[in-house]
């Protein structure tokens, strides 16, 4: 099911129906086809999520950190994390990339929804942090990206385990603005549909500005 995200995703976005049918779900089934671990004896799955664990339970959907700290949670404080974390519980798998990446254009759907994305995401992201490269390199580091030979700043995320995002920024100066490009590992396809990594960078840029 194709789903325009809004920014405020407790009015537009409805939560309960995707409740309603990750209820219905089979977790070992699920289990089976994100390869998220399940516990019948705690009745959750463990999910990673921007590096960070969660107990995802079941058959109600509830969210606890593993590990206590004060770190900002994104999967415990944002609705649209919690509800593209239900969508992939109820509709996506877990399947391998090949290391390759691709441009947002280049995902089914992609030139559809890439005004969207570039302004919510690529624009957002070049003038939140495209004059402070420092700022950007501390927060993805604090959230522990890993750093990579691209732009004048790059970094690759994990957002489940096995799904990648590369965020490269170039610094503006007197002459031309900053500029920034996102890209996302080859397996995203088989899984997400195009509007979902609007709202996957947009949760992530978020996390960012609370890391910084």
């Amino acid at each position: 099911m194709n789903v325009a995200y809004d920014k405020d995703n407790k009015e537009r976005v409805p939560f309960e129906h995707y409740k309603e049918e990750y209820r219905k779900k089979d977790p070992l089934e699920i289990s089976s086809r994100t390869g998220f671990p399940y516990s019948e004896e705690r009745s959750c799955f463990t999910v990673s999520f921007l590096g960070k664990d969660y107990e995802i339970g079941f058959p109600e959907f509830t969210v606890v950190a593993l590990k206590e700290n004060t770190d900002w949670c994104p999967l415990t404080e944002m609705t649209a994390a919690q509800i593209l974390v239900i969508r992939f519980l109820t509709e996506g798998c877990q399947v391998s990339g090949t290391g390759k990446f691709l441009t947002y254009r280049e995902i089914p759907w992609g030139e559809v929804y890439y005004r969207q994305f570039n302004g919510r995401c690529m624009m957002r992201l070049a003038f939140s942090f495209g004059n402070r490269l420092d700022v950007f390199c501390r927060a993805l580091s604090n959230m522990g990206a890993r750093e990579i030979e691209a732009g004048d700043a790059g970094y690759e995320i994990e957002l489940f385990r096995g799904f990648f995002i590369r965020f490269q920024l170039w610094e503006g100066d007197e002459e031309f603005p900053p500029s920034a490009q996102i890209l996302f590992s080859d397996n995203f396809p088989a899984a997400f549909h195009a509007e979902d990594l609007v709202v996957a960078c947009d949760i992530i840029i978020s996390t960012m500005k609370n890391y910084s």
